[in-house]
């Protein structure tokens, strides 16, 4: 039964879902739909639930489907299928607005005679013992 849902759900752009049905002796078009939520169900479980719509949908695309965004969307609300959303990101450093910036020793000119000569760089990733 598997593998008639399964041709049903690569073949229903050309030939339509009620035809396909019918000529396969699948007795309840429903099952058809099923089918394909059930391959949403396990694309989204695959990636451990973070897949929202928008990659299901490609995700789907990549793999021979022909459907719309609003569908996946739909079959995920009708299911209670729900995407992670990623955590926020913190800066790392905040500055301290109270302290004076720290002083333009080369004057923004980079360019040196010989090797050695100019030595820039930045420090504030590096862990202090103030905190």
């Amino acid at each position: 039964m598997i593998h008639r849902y399964r041709l049903i759900s690569e073949h229903h752009g050309v030939y339509g879902v009620a035809r396909l049905c019918r000529v396969l002796a699948v007795k309840r078009r429903q099952g058809c739909y099923e089918w394909r939520a059930a391959e949403i169900r396990g694309i989204h479980g695959e990636h451990r639930g973070s897949y929202g719509s928008p990659r299901l949908t490609d995700e789907l695309r990549r793999l021979g489907r022909r459907i719309n965004r609003k569908r996946v969307e739909r079959i995920m609300r009708q299911r209670g299928i729900v995407g992670i959303a990623g955590r926020r990101r913190r800066p790392l450093t905040m500055p301290d607005g109270a302290a004076a910036p720290a002083p333009d020793l080369v004057g923004r000119d980079f360019t040196a005679q010989a090797p050695g000569q100019r030595l820039v760089g930045d420090i504030t990733y590096l862990p202090a013992g103030e905190g």
